[in-house]
């Protein structure tokens, strides 16, 4: 069973702003800024903007909890920290199990399990009360890239790897249920909204879609021209968000019978570099809003109808690797290379 932490949010140096509703303090612990604003509050959070710091290498991953009032987030340092979002954001859990860097986690949607996968070439389930991990997935034969679980049915996960293989999981059983051949790396991989299907992503730069009954490939969505590093879908199932490293994020059309031409908005304006980065990307709640990592330190956020940059925030000193939206507050989540968190407020 792995070593399950509990330390205070000192050993972390979680640094708040000052809380008051008119003036954000921001203020690290190797440099001191302020940043004076006339922004009125939007949400819950003790000040404007928190920084969560503590990790000892790069933040690949982070995710609210369903319920909004915790996070979770991994990377290079094979550590999951769960983090209060309120109050002094303290941290309130360090789990450990994996001997490989995370590259994603996932929280179940009644968010009692999380699930995370590795480049010691497996997946793993956590009891998300106790910390401890209930479950170690063993299958792929390479670094994994990607797990996520259904939205609703029985617990079934589904994994992507470097082994050009797609495996799909009972969270009960220790052996994949089904594999699927992708001929090449898979870098991103989710459930369609039934879960009767798998999309996947990888650097072959084609969104395919898997039909989990026969174990064949249903239809592919081309438009990309370099690996795609991102997928999520929208909270009621009919669009895709694609990122790709060619610095395009699309969004396709994945109902059944979406006319031939899926791609239906295409959004720029971030960046990816040399680094070839997994840079994640995630949907607003009501649909309204997009956002995703970038190489260039900036977390963007996109209107979907106008297509428009709403949001270009500074603040990392890496590549901003993952973001995410609260499920209940206009507050955003970002992670990074540098291994820094933040939370921040946007327009309701």
């Amino acid at each position: 069973m792995p070593e399950l932490e509990k330390r205070k949010a000192d050993d972390y140096s979680v640094v708040p702003a000052k809380k008051t509703r008119h003036e954000i303090s921001v203020v690290g612990s190797r440099e001191k800024a302020v940043v004076t604003s006339s922004v009125p509050r939007t949400s819950n959070l003790y000040a404007p903007i928190m920084l969560l710091e503590g990790h000892q290498g790069e933040v690949f991953s982070a995710r609210f909890h369903p319920e909004g009032k915790h996070l979770a987030s991994a990377g290079f340092d094979r550590q999951i920290f769960i983090w209060n979002v309120y109050g002094q954001c303290e941290n309130i859990m360090v789990m450990k199990g994996h001997t490989g860097a995370i590259m994603e986690l996932n929280f179940s949607p009644d968010g009692s399990h999380l699930y995370s996968c590795a480049t010691d070439n497996s997946v793993a389930v956590w009891d998300v009360p106790t910390g401890t991990r209930i479950k170690k997935l063993k299958g792929h034969a390479n670094f994994v890239n990607s797990v996520a679980g259904a939205r609703r049915g029985p617990e079934l996960l589904v994994s992507a790897s470097d082994d050009n293989t797609i495996k799909l999981w009972d969270a009960r059983k220790r052996n994949p249920i089904a594999s699927f051949d992708s001929e090449y790396p898979v870098t991103a991989v989710l459930f369609n909204d039934t879960a009767e299907k798998i999309i996947s992503g990888g650097v072959d730069n084609v969104v395919k879609v898997w039909d989990i009954r026969n174990n064949k490939i249903s239809y592919k969505i081309k438009g990309h021209t370099d690996t795609i590093t991102g997928l999520a879908l929208s909270y009621d199932g009919s669009y895709l968000l694609s990122n790709a490293m060619d610095s395009s994020l699309r969004i396709w059309d994945v109902r059944p019978f979406a006319p031939a031409e899926r791609c239906v908005k295409l959004l720029a304006g971030h960046h990816h570099n040399f680094e070839r980065n997994l840079l994640r990307c995630a949907w607003a709640p009501d649909g309204s809003k997009v956002t995703a990592g970038s190489s260039d330190r900036f977390v963007y956020v996109w209107d979907t109808t106008s297509r428009r940059v709403l949001y270009k925030l500074p603040g990392h000193r890496g590549a901003v690797t993952d973001a995410c939206f609260h499920p209940r507050e206009p507050v955003l989540l970002s992670a990074s290379s540098d291994k820094l968190l933040y939370l921040g407020e946007i327009e309701p």
